[in-house]
């Protein structure tokens, strides 16, 4: 595991202040955080407070996420399934987000987690919202 950059927590506190997330309960927040999440996520480079952030974001995203529209023990892979089957996608319809017939495959049976990057891909191919796809605890 890659050991994270120090976080400043001045830095920290004051971004907090300023995207000030909380535990989605409202479209509303989601929505909100889900434009924060957005910013990060299309930044070419992170802070490690802004790291931080993101990692949060992706938390909060997630759950909300889950519970909301699936499982909340689903994982990433059991939803990019899921959303695979609900619009009739074969893994063939995937290749060209992830780049090759291998990754696919790789990804589809476990073997391989979903990067930032295909994670970003298959958020806008199927209208979802890229946390859907990262799983942290991995």
């Amino acid at each position: 595991m890659i050991a994270k950059a120090t976080i400043d927590t001045k830095r920290y506190a004051r971004l907090l202040g300023k995207v000030a997330p909380t535990v989605i309960s409202s479209e509303k927040e989601y929505e909100r955080l889900m434009r924060e999440f957005d910013k990060l996520f299309n930044k070419e480079e992170l802070t490690p407070e802004e790291d931080a952030l993101f990692d949060l974001l992706v938390v909060l995203i997630e759950k909300f996420e889950k519970e909301k529209y699936y499982e909340s023990s689903a994982t990433s892979l059991d939803i990019l399934k899921l959303l695979m089957e609900e619009h009739s996608k074969q893994p063939k319809d995937l290749w060209n987000l992830f780049g090759s017939k291998g990754r696919v495959s790789e990804v589809l049976s476990g073997k391989r987690v979903i990067t930032k990057l295909q994670a970003k891909a298959l958020a806008e191919y199927f209208h979802v919202s890229p946390a859907l796809f990262l799983d942290l605890d991995k």
